[in-house]
């Protein structure tokens, strides 16, 4: 309760009004203490001929010496030492420059940096008083780097940390006004700015992993209500494996719920072709595309249009290079739903074409009015793109998603699998597990995560032999590609994963990455990608 050695997480912090004091008492201070030449000074002019004998002094040499230099002279041996030492490090004499190796000739290269960090202190607050806080704040940071180092949870000193920013402002030539050193905001905020920029990293579930953090990329934040031992946030950076390589043949597919193409295609800096060439996958899916078409009838499951309303426009506004396209819109209500796959003539290098068999819907006219399933077959997979039916609010269509939708998707795919595996990808709008979710606890009555649709998702797929192939991958990573945008949960990473790459178990082991695309924007949702080796 007493102790000034605190965690990032711990609540309590150093009130600003202290700290303030604390400095301008050290500035004040350097114009009421005295500044005697070390000449007049015969126990420092000893001291200063022979370094050594500081580590030698007792307590109270060292606390006559500081006083006889004018400078406070409390605290732990330690700091006396310190203080002392950086005090004869001054440009007295002209024999700075070697005091400290002197000392020590091991640490050198970490000597001359903390004395050159202490002298740009000293020359902007011009106060020999602040050494020590200068000491101080040289042996915290040392201690967050070699806690780091060894993995080990980050407890640092705020108060050392809060003189350090402030310090570290004037040092720079910054204004030391209350704007400039942020002591407006409210302790809690300026704690946890203070602890990103210190050392920028975050702690996963599991006490002592520390993960590299950067505001740009909120998805590298662990964001979680239920997190457990051994979670960790999911960063594509660090852990997607390299491209396979050589002649190993594979197909990279992308899958992305755009929740409107129309509008996507429009926003500014968004860029199909730029998409295309950073990631340049051979197929892309998309769900809810919202676009409108009328058709009169299926045939063996091929649509038979009336009237394109909006996909001839989009098809010939996507890709170049893609030009096999395959649509599917709502019938019964325009502007609503909509599946699509977009794919490259031939994959790559290896002849890999589509063959005659394009497929719409499930066969199953109550089901497939509303666009929402495109099936293709390639020579050694079927693909099936879906966006599965949201039980929306107040669950109104739970029974229909659970008792007739995910049977009816499970016995096509079973039916498919007869003669060749099937990889289903899409919005499958359901978070499988706690770990897909970021909120698990608030959220067990909201479509997408009721303990009913969970359990359907497991048995209708996972338990019929398809894999989670992101899950496998990454047992304890926490991943979201969902993110609402009424809290503006994308900022926070609060989220949850709705999207998936299922595949048959045939076929589970020759997946290279299954990967989140976080940054990506445009949608509410962001895009997936598979490599599955061929």
């Amino acid at each position: 309760m007493g102790s000034k050695r605190r965690s990032f997480s711990d609540s309590s912090s150093i009130a600003d009004n202290n700290i303030d004091k604390k400095l301008k008492g050290v500035i004040a201070n350097n114009n009421k203490k005295n500044n005697n030449p070390i000449s007049d000074l015969p126990l420092l002019k000893e001291i200063r001929d022979n370094p050594g004998k500081i580590e030698a002094m007792t307590v109270q040499q060292l606390r006559t010496a500081l006083r006889d230099a004018g400078l406070p002279a409390k605290g732990l041996k330690r700091d006396l030492v310190a203080a002392l030492a950086c005090y004869l490090a001054k440009d007295i004499d002209g024999e700075n420059s070697l005091l400290a190796e002197k000392q020590d000739p091991s640490s050198a290269n970490e000597s001359m940096s903390s004395r050159m960090e202490a002298r740009s202190v000293e020359n902007q607050v011009q106060d020999v008083n602040t050494v020590s806080e200068v000491s101080r704040v040289q042996r915290s940071r040392r201690i967050v780097k070699r806690l780091h180092s060894n993995g080990e949870a980050v407890e640092v000193d705020t108060e050392v940390v809060s003189i350090e920013q402030k310090l570290s402002v004037k040092a720079d030539g910054a204004s030391g006004s209350a704007q400039n050193l942020d002591i407006c905001t409210k302790p809690s905020q300026r704690k946890r700015k203070v602890s990103s920029d210190v050392n920028s990293k975050d702690v996963s579930a599991e006490n002592g992993t520390a993960l590299p953090v950067n505001q740009s990329e909120p998805w590298t934040i662990f964001a979680h209500k239920k997190p457990q031992k051994g979670w960790i946030a999911y960063n594509p950076k660090t852990m997607r494996p390299a491209p396979p390589t050589g002649s190993t043949k594979y197909v990279k597919v992308l899958s992305w719920n755009v929740n409107g193409l129309r509008a996507l295609l429009k926003l500014e800096g968004f860029s199909a072709l730029q998409l295309a060439k950073r990631e340049n996958f051979d197929v892309l899916c998309f769900q809810e595309t919202k676009l409108q078409a009328k058709f009169s009838k299926y045939e063996m499951h091929v649509l038979i249009f009336e009237q394109e309303k909006d996909v001839e426009s989009i098809r010939h506004s996507l890709i170049e290079g893609y030009d096999n396209s395959f649509w599917t819109c709502s019938n019964t209500k325009l502007g609503y739903s909509g599946t699509a796959i977009i794919s490259r003539m031939v994959l790559k290098d290896y002849s890999i074409k589509f063959l005659l068999l394009v497929r719409y819907g499930l066969g199953i006219s109550d089901h497939d009015s509303e666009g929402r399933v495109v099936t293709a077959e390639f020579d050694s997979f079927y693909l099936l793109c879906v966006y599965v039916p949201n039980s929306g609010d107040g669950l109104k269509r739970l029974t229909y998603r659970i008792n007739e939708w995910d049977p009816s998707l499970s016995n096509y795919i079973k039916e498919l699998e007869k003669s060749k595996p099937v990889i289903l990808t899409g919005d499958l709008n359901c978070a499988h597990e706690e770990i897909d979710i970021y909120n698990p606890a608030g959220n067990k009555r909201s479509a997408g995560f009721t303990i009913e649709e969970r359990q359907s998702f497991g048995t209708n797929f996972l338990s019929r032999g398809l894999v989670d192939t992101f899950r496998k991958q990454h047992p304890g990573v926490v991943g979201y590609t969902y993110w609402g945008y009424r809290h503006g949960g994308r900022k926070t990473n609060k989220g949850w994963r709705l999207d998936y790459f299922l595949v048959s178990e045939a076929i589970a082991d020759n997946v290279h990455d299954s990967y989140i695309l976080p940054d990506v924007l445009g949608s509410d949702h962001c895009p997936i990608g598979l490599i599955l080796k061929l």
